[in-house]
């Protein structure tokens, strides 16, 4: 099976080489032509594609062409642009999607489409998106436009807190002071985990469906980032103290029931 990747970024690109590796032909997309360069991998045809406000630069029709299934991963990037419209730049994609061969579409979106409450919310696979943030109403509106694009079938994945051996938030964290909602719960998913389901959706075609994904145990955020920052050697975060915490407990265990899979790697 031919499958295209919009973003083969840190967690785009090893997923691009485990699909690779089960013997689909990729295709992906990488907005520096400097890391076009080094993008060569058996298997994997990188293309430079840049997403913008009403079009896209690059060759998108190429990096599309012949391929039955995208995984788009492409973050809104909000907290660097925060003016930026990530509504704008999917809605100058679509049409290309449209006029490609593509008949599936896996959209990587964010538990960040739910908000936080008092007390803490409890989100089930039967949770409607009530975003408020700024970031949270566009992820859902994008979501809201590939799901009811009739050209195609979409499948959107809502992971919680990305994490890494390479990239964990312990190490910001322990930069901060007064930080805020210590005793909210944590809502974290390990990057080989994200890949696994992706992995499991295709190979079961598994679509039309919205699903959310995390790690089922939900320590507080101040007993977590605590011992993260302890084991790893880092400055013990600074959190405000007397104040209430408003969080949300993201619930996965639809997803291990209907794809059969088990969450294997922890995030402690």
């Amino acid at each position: 099976m031919q499958i295209s990747i919009i973003g083969l970024g840190w967690l785009g690109l090893p997923l691009a080489k485990r699909l690779s590796s089960q013997r689909h032909i990729i295709k992906g997309s990488t907005t520096s032509e400097e890391k076009l360069k080094t993008l060569d991998y058996d298997n994997i045809s990188c293309f430079q594609v840049i997403l913008k406000e009403g079009s896209i630069a690059g060759d998108i029709e190429k990096c599309l062409s012949g391929s039955d299934i995208l995984i788009l991963n492409t973050p809104p990037g909000l907290r660097r642009n925060p003016d930026s419209n990530y509504v704008a730049k999917i809605e100058a994609l679509i049409p290309h999607i449209v006029q490609s061969s593509i008949q599936r579409v896996l959209y990587i979106s964010s538990t960040s489409v739910f908000s936080d409450g008092y007390p803490f919310t409890d989100i089930t696979n039967k949770t409607l998106p009530d975003a408020t943030t700024n970031a949270g109403l566009q992820i859902r509106k994008v979501e809201e436009l590939l799901y009811t694009n009739t050209s195609f079938d979409t499948t959107i994945l809502r992971f919680s807190g990305l994490i890494a051996n390479d990239r964990h938030p312990a190490r910001m964290m322990s930069k901060r002071k007064d930080i805020p909602n210590g005793n909210a719960p944590v809502n974290l998913i390990h990057r080989n985990d994200c890949i696994g389901i992706i992995e499991a959706i295709i190979e079961q075609e598994k679509w039309n469906l919205s699903l959310n994904a995390s790690y089922p145990d939900h320590p507080t955020k101040k007993e977590y980032y605590n011992k993260i920052c302890k084991n790893l050697g880092y400055k013990l975060p600074d959190f405000s103290q007397g104040t209430l915490s408003n969080g949300k407990v993201i619930d996965g265990s639809y997803v291990e029931s209907l794809l059969n899979y088990s969450y294997t790697h922890k995030i402690y």
